[in-house]
Formats: structure tokens, C-alpha cells, sequence
């Protein structure tokens, strides 16, 4: 514990300019997927056949090792941050399509029903009605699609991404397990923060809704 708080001490710049980059990737992964994710979670409800074709495709990317996925890439985008978000978009749409689909499915059928009978419009029901109900189970699945991102991102270093993976592969590729623990340990903690954020922004909406 005394090694961990003297490397933090003492290479305070290093790790605070890794988090703010690891921050940088969260965030524009999350952008990127939710935008993509509720989209096509959106589009699904359209058809269930179409709705089983892209789940089933999603959750048969979701299966595929991470670092896999992270090589496969580096063929194909090469080497960097590119590869890195590409690979965080693919593992994380599956929570924020699947959430979005399955609250957008289970509004209730009465107050569909009465939106249209009082003359909503499809672009009404859907921003009015639909979404605002489907929200909760919407942050659901951002919230753990954001817990994912930031594990994930740990990774990232290994295709050349930045991050506080830098760190973690550096402890590993010089078989300094402090530096491993303390890029790590920020890791985690960035999780937790976010996750905690977020129960604070659900439970608000939840009680909205």
C-alpha cells in the first residue's frame, strides 16, 4: 500500500493525464453508441423479424473475446484510439439496443391506444409517450453500457489507444506490479464514480416517470 501511494505521489502528472484521456475515450465511445443504440433499438420495434436478426448479431458480437476483437481491428484501422472506439462501440450497443427495444415494447398498450385515439401523430407517440415511459429501462442499460465502457477502455493500450490502460500494460510488460495495481485501481475507481452518478440521475428519472 505505501509503494501504490508513493508511485501516485510521485507520478501524480503521468496518471492525471492517462485518466483525463481515459475519460476522452469513455466519452466518445458513449456518444457513439448511444446514438447508433437507440437508433436501431428504435428501428426494431418495427419489426420483429428484424428485431430478432439484430439482437441475435449483437449478442454474437458480444461473445467474441475482447482482445480478439482489439487485434482483428488493428488489420483493418490500425494501430490507436480508431481501433480502440470501434471495438468499445461493438461491445457496447448490445445493453442500449436491447434496453431501448424492450422499454419501447412494453409501454403499455392502453396509453398507446389512447395517444393515437386523441390524434397523436407516429413522431408524437414515439418522443411524447413511448420514450419518455421507456426511459427508465433506457438508463438501465446506458448505466451499464457506461460501467462497461470505462472496464474496457483498461484494455484499450494494447491496440496503441490512450488511457489508463497505458499504464496497466506498462506495469505488465516490465513486471511492475505496482504500476499495474495503481493503473487499475483508477480504473476501478472512475467505474464506481460513474455508476454512482448514474443511480443518482435513474433514480430521479424513475421517480418522473
Amino acid at each position: 500500500m505505501n509503494e501504490l501511494i508513493k508511485i501516485y505521489i510521485q507520478r501524480w502528472e503521468f496518471f492525471g493525464d492517462l485518466l483525463l484521456q481515459h475519460i476522452m475515450l469513455t466519452l466518445t465511445s458513449v456518444f457513439f453508441i448511444t446514438i447508433i443504440g437507440v437508433l436501431t433499438g428504435i428501428l426494431i420495434t418495427k419489426s420483429k423479424l428484424l428485431a430478432g436478426i439484430v439482437l441475435a448479431l449483437v449478442n454474437f458480437l458480444y461473445t467474441i473475446p475482447s482482445i480478439a476483437l482489439f487485434g482483428f481491428l488493428i488489420t483493418i484501422t490500425g494501430i490507436g484510439n480508431k481501433s480502440a472506439i470501434i471495438a468499445l462501440i461493438i461491445y457496447g450497443v448490445l445493453p442500449i439496443i436491447r434496453n431501448t427495444y424492450v422499454g419501447l415494447m412494453e409501454v403499455d398498450k392502453d396509453v398507446i391506444q389512447s395517444a393515437v385515439g386523441m390524434g397523436s401523430t407516429d413522431r408524437q407517440l414515439l418522443f411524447k409517450i413511448k420514450l419518455p415511459l421507456a426511459l427508465p429501462i433506457i438508463i438501465a442499460g446506458f448505466r451499464t453500457m457506461v460501467i462497461m465502457t470505462i472496464a474496457l477502455g483498461g484494455i484499450a493500450s494494447f491496440v496503441g489507444a490512450d488511457g489508463l490502460g497505458v499504464a496497466i500494460w506498462r506495469g505488465i510488460s516490465t513486471n511492475y506490479s505496482t504500476m499495474t495495481l495503481a493503473g487499475s485501481l483508477l480504473v476501478a475507481l472512475l467505474a464506481i464514480v460513474a455508476d454512482l452518478l448514474l443511480g443518482i440521475v435513474q433514480r430521479k428519472i424513475c421517480k418522473r416517470v
